[in-house]
C-alpha cells in the first residue's frame, strides 16, 4: 500500500544535510532539477492505496535504481552505501537516522512494479522535457548509432555444448559398464559443427545397440536428451542463462553475445530516443523508429546523421519523404534490391559482410558484372556450405546437394546516385563532423556507467538497464549545459 500524500521528513537531525551535502553536490542538484512525482504517477496503479502494509515509497525505490546507474553499483552495494553516505540519504529523502531497505526489495520492485511500464521512453521523454523547458536545445539534427552490451553470461559454442551432453551420456554408461569405453567412437579432431554432430550420432547409436544398458533410467534420460539435441539441433537455440541474448558481429573476425541499444542523440549530446534489441539486429533498420521517438519527445528533426549502416535506400527514401537530410556516407553494397522482406539478409557494416537469419556470416565476397556499362554491377557473398547443410532455416534457402550458397546484391540504384551527389556537398561535410559525439556518448555509457555488460538476463532487464543509464547520463549532461550558460 502507498499513501496518496507525500510524507514529510520531520527528523530533528535533518539539519545535518545542510552541512554535509553542499549546494554543488550532484545528487542535490538532481533533486532540485527533477520533479520525481512523475514516477508516482506512472506506478500508482501498481500499488494498492487502501489495503495492506505500507510499501517503501516508489520514488525512493526508483532513486535507488538511479543511484545504481549513476555510480555503477550492485543492489547490495547501493543499499550498503546508503547506510553511511549522507548525500545518498539526502537524495533518497530519508532521515539521517532512518534504516535502509533490504537489497532484495530492489529485485521485487523491478519485477513487480516496473513490469509492463515503458520505462525507456518515459525517462528519455522526461529528460528531453526538462532540457526544452530550460531552453537548452537549439539543434534540429539527430545523430544515430548503435552500441553493444555483452550478456553477463557466456554462450557455449556448438562444439562445447554437444560435447558436454555427450560426455554426460558416456559417464552414465560407464557407471553401468566400463567395458563400453572401447565401443564408443573417437572424439572429433576439430570443433567443426558437422563433425561434432556426426560424432554424437555415433555415440547415440552405440548406446542404443546395447539393449540392457540403454534401459537404465540414468542412461535412458541422458540418451533421450542427446538424441533430441542431435535431431532438432539449432545453433541459435543453444541453451543459455540469458535466453534473449544473441550473437552480433563487430567485424568479420569479432563477435559478441548480448544486446544492442540503438540511440538517437541531438548535437547538444542529449539522448532523445532509444531502442533495445538482441545483438544480431542491423543498425540501419531502426532509423525510422529513432526519428519517431525523438519527434514524440518534442524534437524538431530536419537532419539525420549516421554512419554507413544508415545509408540504405529505404532510409534515403524515408528522409526524402519527410523532407529531412540524411548525412550518412554511402556504402553501395547495403541495398537489398527487390527482394521480399522474408528473403533479406542482414548487412553488418563493421564486417562488410551479410549475415543470414541463422546468424552465419558470409566468408567471402566477389564483384560481378562489367564496369563502365549501363548494366548494374553486383556483389556476391559466399557462405560456409557445411553450416548451410545443418542449418534449421535451410528450407527455401539452401538447395540440398548444392555446392555453394550465395547471396547477391545490386550496387547501383537511383537512390544511391542522388545520395552520392549530396555527400559531396559542403553541408554534408560539416554535419558529418558531428558524428563523433555519439561515439563519445557510447563510451560514457559503457565506461562510466557499466553499460558494457548487462546486469541481468533477458531483453526486459536490458531495457530497464538502458532506461536508467540513459536517464542518468542525460541528467548529468543537462546539469553541465546549465553550468555553461551561467
Amino acid at each position: 500500500m502507498i499513501s496518496n500524500q507525500q510524507s514529510l521528513n520531520l527528523s530533528p537531525y535533518s539539519g545535518i544535510y545542510d552541512i554535509v551535502v553542499p549546494k554543488d553536490n550532484m545528487l542535490r542538484q538532481i533533486n532540485e532539477l527533477v520533479d520525481f512525482s512523475f514516477v508516482l504517477d506512472e506506478l500508482q496503479n501498481k500499488y494498492c492505496l487502501d489495503n495492506g502494509r505500507n510499501a517503501v515509497p516508489p520514488i525512493r525505490m526508483f532513486k535507488y535504481l538511479l543511484l545504481k546507474s549513476i555510480f555503477d553499483l550492485s543492489d547490495v552495494d547501493v543499499v550498503e552505501r546508503s547506510k553511511y553516505d549522507m548525500s545518498f540519504k539526502y537524495f533518497l529523502d530519508m532521515a539521517p537516522e532512518e534504516s535502509v531497505i533490504n537489497p532484495s526489495s530492489l529485485t521485487k520492485f523491478r519485477k513487480l512494479r516496473l513490469k509492463d511500464v515503458n520505462l525507456l521512453d518515459i525517462l528519455i521523454h522526461k529528460t528531453v522535457e526538462i532540457a526544452l523547458e530550460k531552453e537548452l536545445i537549439k539543434s534540429t539534427s539527430i545523430i544515430v548509432d548503435a552500441t553493444h552490451t555483452k550478456s553477463r553470461f557466456n554462450q557455449k559454442s556448438p562444439y562445447e555444448f554437444l560435447m558436454e551432453k555427450s560426455k554426460l551420456l558416456r559417464k552414465a554408461v560407464y557407471q553401468v559398464d566400463e567395458g563400453m569405453k572401447g565401443k564408443f567412437p573417437s572424439k572429433p579432431s576439430t570443433d567443426d559443427v558437422v563433425e561434432t554432430i556426426v560424432y554424437c550420432q555415433k555415440v547415440v547409436q552405440a548406446v542404443e545397440n546395447e539393449k540392457d544398458i540403454r534401459e537404465y533410467p540414468k542412461v535412458k534420460e541422458k540418451l533421450n536428451y542427446l538424441s533430441e539435441i542431435v535431431e532438432d539441433y539449432q545453433e541459435h537455440l543453444i541453451p543459455s542463462s540469458d535466453p534473449d541474448a544473441r550473437t552480433g558481429h563487430k567485424a568479420a573476425d569479432s563477435s559478441f553475445f548480448g544486446y544492442k541499444t540503438h540511440i538517437a542523440m541531438i548535437e547538444e549530446r542529449i539522448v532523445t530516443g532509444a531502442v533495445v534489441t538482441t545483438g544480431e539486429k542491423s543498425d540501419g533498420k531502426y532509423l525510422r523508429q529513432l526519428v519517431e521517438k525523438s519527434q514524440k519527445a518534442g524534437i524538431k528533426v530536419k537532419t539525420l546523421i549516421g554512419d554507413t549502416a544508415y545509408s540504405d535506400k529505404v532510409n534515403i527514401q524515408f528522409a526524402k519523404e519527410n523532407e529531412m537530410k540524411l548525412v550518412s556516407k554511402l556504402h553501395p553494397i547495403i541495398t537489398q534490391g527487390p527482394r521480399k522482406p522474408g528473403d533479406e539478409f542482414e548487412f553488418n557494416k563493421d564486417a562488410g559482410m551479410y549475415v543470414c537469419k541463422a546468424g552465419h556470416m558470409a566468408v567471402r565476397k566477389a564483384r560481378t558484372g562489367k564496369k563502365d556499362t549501363n548494366n548494374s554491377q553486383s556483389l556476391t557473398y559466399f557462405f560456409d556450405i557445411e553450416k548451410c547443410k545443418v542449418c534449421p532455416f535451410k528450407n527455401g534457402c539452401y538447395k540440398e546437394g548444392a555446392k555453394s550458397k550465395t547471396y547477391s546484391v545490386t550496387i547501383k540504384s537511383p537512390e544511391h546516385t542522388e545520395q552520392k551527389a549530396f555527400q559531396e556537398s559542403e553541408y554534408f561535410r560539416i554535419k558529418a563532423k558531428e558524428r563523433y559525439k555519439i561515439e563519445a556518448k557510447n563510451s560514457e555509457l559503457k565506461n562510466r556507467h557499466g553499460y558494457n555488460v548487462a546486469i541481468s538476463s533477458g531483453l526486459l532487464g536490458m531495457e530497464m538497464q538502458g532506461a536508467m543509464t540513459i536517464f542518468a547520463v542525460n541528467l548529468k549532461r543537462i546539469m553541465t549545459l546549465l553550468k555553461e550558460i551561467k
